[in-house]
């Protein structure tokens, strides 16, 4: 019996890492379940052993985890309706297919991988579907019973009624109707005892008690099939929903031949979980008004199932650079700042020792200008290092002869100077530009390459109060040393 609650599941196959088609799925179960106060479930569908990918599971888990989706139900759960990977619920699908045989609903086939090739072989010169002929269903009670005893290798097929229309609605797609002649009689049960995705999903949903089947639109084509067995077993059917695919921007289908697919890769990249959700729930949903950037918990406030789109979603990688620089950018300096260091201990400044006072100022001059925290390492170097080589198109442009020696008339102030605020470093600058009665960008060019290096960045007051005084004078005289030669 379906539950009264909403019960959804997201229900991958550990074949690899979690990709973002996966996610969009997994959260719009999630958002669903959260915003109608049900239970979303994790269940692992491990049952084809050839695709089995070692550490599948324990990185499915980790990614969901890492995006905020936390499972009610799942692996490591103790409930009525566990456990939640297949591969050990293999007793509970074979006690099923044998009530489907029974019926008659379903057959023993016995037929070798040769006579299946030439049926195929034969079809396809008839320009007809390929679909198994029904040849082991006019087998007798007795013959089959014989195959058994002689341990012959088997599958179980589901029986699909000749001439008939399968109906169902979805809730994104409406009323959908499919006719049995397009619908193959599938394996249920393969020789090596494992059910097929078909059979264990259908059971599965049953006793896990789920009330509305959220997935991608690959599975629209076997849902015929999954309501034949709903309707065999005399089980309520749940509500169906499936999902638009995802596009690449030419409007093929995104796979990994053509970029980055995987959670794991954006993780990687340095996206920001918020981010990459907030991304994520966009392909294919609109709440109905302009608004682009949500954090989670907006994302449950706001999502309804019959506002997800027929048409495919485009992936546009730019859309999730904005919204990853957008989510940096609320961030606190203080979590920031955190950020920063774990990336600084994993670059080639890893060995240096910055405090968290120095990286929040380093953050707050750089917030503005980066949509990754990386960025700040590779744009804002000059922070983290001394700069030793001058950008040549910069020099060309800002460097003067006069510019060695308004530099070291600047040396000249500073070193009699306190210089602890930004403040200070600007009106010092003012005051020398007035006393030598030039202009500001005659000194504040070259300023700006000595201490980092390049002509572009933050403010130039915001790096030398950041780096201070002293490293601020050691700079200038290495740079004009440098340029002088």
């Amino acid at each position: 019996m379906i539950s009264e609650k909403p019960r959804v599941r997201f229900a991958p196959s550990p074949t690899g890492y979690l990709h973002v088609g996966g996610l969009r799925t997994a959260l719009y179960n999630y958002l669903f379940a959260k915003r109608t106060g049900g239970t979303f479930i994790l269940r692992i569908e491990d049952t084809d052993r050839k695709r089995f990918v070692e550490g599948a599971v324990e990185n499915l888990i980790e990614s969901l985890k890492w995006c905020g989706l936390n499972f009610d139900e799942g692996p490591g759960s103790v409930t009525e309706c566990g456990p939640y990977l297949q591969s050990e619920r293999l007793d509970i699908y074979k006690k099923y297919v044998l009530q489907l045989v029974e019926s008659k609903n379903a057959y023993y086939c016995f037929c070798n991988a040769e006579r299946l090739e030439k049926l195929r072989e034969e079809q396809k010169g008839r320009n007809e579907q390929s679909k198994y002929d029904k040849h082991c269903m006019s087998l007798s009670d007795d013959e089959v019973k014989t195959q058994l005893d002689n341990n012959s290798p088997f599958v179980i097929r589901l029986n699909v009624p000749e001439a008939q229309t399968v109906k169902f609605n979805d809730m994104i797609r409406g009323d959908i109707e499919f006719n049995t002649a397009m619908i193959d009689d599938q394996v249920l049960l393969k020789s090596d005892g494992f059910p097929t995705y078909h059979l264990a999903n259908v059971v599965d949903d049953h006793l896990m008690k789920i009330t509305h089947a959220i997935r991608g639109e690959e599975w629209l084509s076997s849902t015929p099939k999954h309501v034949l067995l709903y309707q065999y077993f005399n089980w309520e059917v749940p509500l169906f929903a499936h999902l638009p695919l995802l596009l690449n921007p030419d409007k093929s289908k995104l796979s990994k031949r053509q970029g980055d697919v995987a959670v794991e890769d954006y993780k990687g990249k340095g996206y920001l979980k918020e981010a990459l959700v907030n991304f994520v729930a966009l392909l294919g949903w609109t709440a109905g008004d302009d608004r682009e950037f949500y954090y989670l918990d907006e994302l449950v406030q706001a999502f309804e199932l019959e506002r997800v789109n027929k048409s495919g979603a485009v992936f546009d990688i730019k859309k999730l650079d904005w919204l990853n620089a957008e989510h940096l950018r609320k961030k606190s300096t203080t979590e920031l700042a955190g950020m920063l260091a774990e990336s600084l201990s994993e670059s080639k400044y890893a060995e240096k020792s910055f405090s968290t006072e120095y990286l929040s100022l380093v953050v707050d001059a750089m917030r503005e200008r980066v949509s990754f925290i990386k960025e700040i390492i590779e744009n804002g170097s000059y922070f983290f290092e001394e700069p030793t080589v001058y950008d040549e198109a910069t020099v060309k442009k800002r460097w003067t002869a006069e510019s060695a020696g308004l530099l070291n008339e600047y040396v000249s102030e500073l070193k009699n100077s306190e210089c602890n605020t930004k403040d200070d470093f600007d009106k010092l600058l003012h005051s020398l530009a007035e006393k030598l009665e030039i202009k500001i960008a005659q000194i504040i060019h070259p300023l700006r390459i000595a201490v980092s290096g390049v002509g572009g960045g933050p403010g130039v007051f915001d790096i030398l109060y950041i780096i201070g005084k002293e490293r601020v004078i050691e700079r200038i005289n290495r740079c004009v040393e440098t340029l002088s030669k």
